[in-house]
């Protein structure tokens, strides 16, 4: 009983120096935390029936490569992949497919460009 006890103290000073350690690793030299690295285009999608668009926007300094991915509800109905586009720094692309006959899902995916 004796031994726990002695043993307490030091216990709770590490558990609380370890989070401490976690933290202070991940700063940078001057003591702040570094910036977050900011990239990728805001995208919305419209769909209309078989049709569908989407607008890109890059806010930000890299540039984006975007994809327009479109899946086709039906089982006969062939998904499409557009090419790659690139997204400069505040410039809007507007990428188009379609199914033959219904959709069911569609999403932009994104790449860091060159």
């Amino acid at each position: 009983m004796r031994l726990s006890r002695s043993l307490a103290p030091v216990t709770v000073a590490l558990a609380l120096s370890l989070p401490y350690h976690a933290v202070s690793h991940a700063r940078a030299a001057d003591g702040k935390p570094p910036a977050p690295s900011l990239f990728g285009a805001a995208c919305r999608t419209t769909v209309r029936g078989s049709h569908v668009v989407a607008y890109c926007h890059n806010p930000y300094v890299d540039t984006d490569r975007v994809r327009l991915h479109i899946e086709c509800a039906r089982w006969w109905d062939i998904d499409t992949d557009s090419s790659p586009v690139d997204v400069g720094p505040a410039m809007t692309v507007r990428l188009t497919g379609r199914c033959w006959k219904d959709v069911r899902s569609v999403w932009v995916s994104h790449q860091k460009g060159r």
